[in-house]
């Protein structure tokens, strides 16, 4: 009887552990056939030693607190509230000149090989613009902010490392990150204004407006953007500016944050025309 007993728990473990396998491998080759879902990572990617690119501008993004994402998905483009100021966004965001004249704000930079053309582009038609640079860049390469400055444009701050979620951290972080972007211009530029503030894709909140305008500096949006940070080639970028200008515009491009040759080269098709429909200038340094 005991030896029943015996050959029969022998054989239950048997069944027990071909059981066991057979479920594990079941589990395995299902889990195989399931992607990995996506990893997010910080809105910076480094595509060289030297030279970070930036995110997608629009992209919505998820909670995450220990990382560069938002905890809300903005639009890219700030809705104008009924009866509203058109040239103001409904938190204060400047959408519009003001005038007449056209603002053409260039992202992300100072970068050495793009910033240096995009200057020289607007020195040969003696077109001024706004330059929204990232303080780590900044650091990196002041004799281009320096250079900037030096040419008649005006700076503006756009976060130390083009954190798209900063407006969802904590009021002291924001200020940090603001004053630490700002510290770096002053370092290369001590006396140049910076009465602007950007917020790395229009991901704007409450918090990053009250810690900019606690800084002094004008929350800046945009209002015309051809979407050169998908860098869909000159002709294409070039076309959608030229089409949507009107009086007022501020025109959203980049010098750094990704391959920009596509920018650079538009602005050879853009600046001829506009000059002749419209006066371009920098934003003043006083801000709004």
């Amino acid at each position: 009887m005991r030896g029943y007993q015996g050959s029969t728990a022998r054989v239950l473990g048997i069944i027990t552990l071909v059981v066991t396998a057979v479920l594990g491998s079941a589990y395995l080759l299902g889990r195989s056939l399931v992607p990995d879902p996506p990893r997010h990572g910080s809105a910076v990617t480094v595509t060289g030693a030297d030279h970070p690119q930036y995110a997608d501008q629009s992209a919505p993004a998820e909670p995450d607190p220990g990382r560069d994402h938002p905890t809300e998905s903005p639009p890219a483009e700030v809705p104008e509230a009924p009866g509203q100021d058109p040239n103001f966004g409904p938190m204060g965001t400047r959408l519009s000149t003001g005038t007449n004249e056209i603002a053409l704000t260039f992202d992300d930079g100072p970068h050495p090989d793009y910033t240096p053309q995009v200057l020289a582009i607007l020195r040969e038609y003696h077109v001024t613009a706004t330059f929204c640079v990232v303080g780590q860049n900044a650091q990196s390469y002041p004799w281009l902010v320096q250079q900037i400055v030096a040419e008649g444009h005006t700076l503006c701050n756009h976060s130390w490392n083009h954190d798209v979620g900063l407006g969802a951290r904590s009021p002291e972080r924001i200020r940090d990150d603001l004053l630490r972007t700002s510290a770096a211009i002053h370092a290369a530029a001590p006396e140049a204004p910076v009465t602007w503030y950007r917020q790395p894709g229009g991901a704007w909140t409450y918090p990053v407006i009250s810690a900019s305008r606690e800084l002094g500096m004008t929350p800046l949006h945009w209002n015309l953007d051809p979407s050169d940070w998908r860098a869909p080639g000159a002709a294409t970028i070039a076309a959608v500016v030229l089409a949507e200008a009107r009086a007022g515009s501020i025109v959203l491009l980049h010098d750094a944050g990704g391959d920009r040759q596509g920018t650079v080269d538009a602005l050879y098709h853009i600046l001829p025309e506009l000059t002749a429909r419209f006066d371009l200038h920098a934003l003043p340094n006083h801000g709004t």
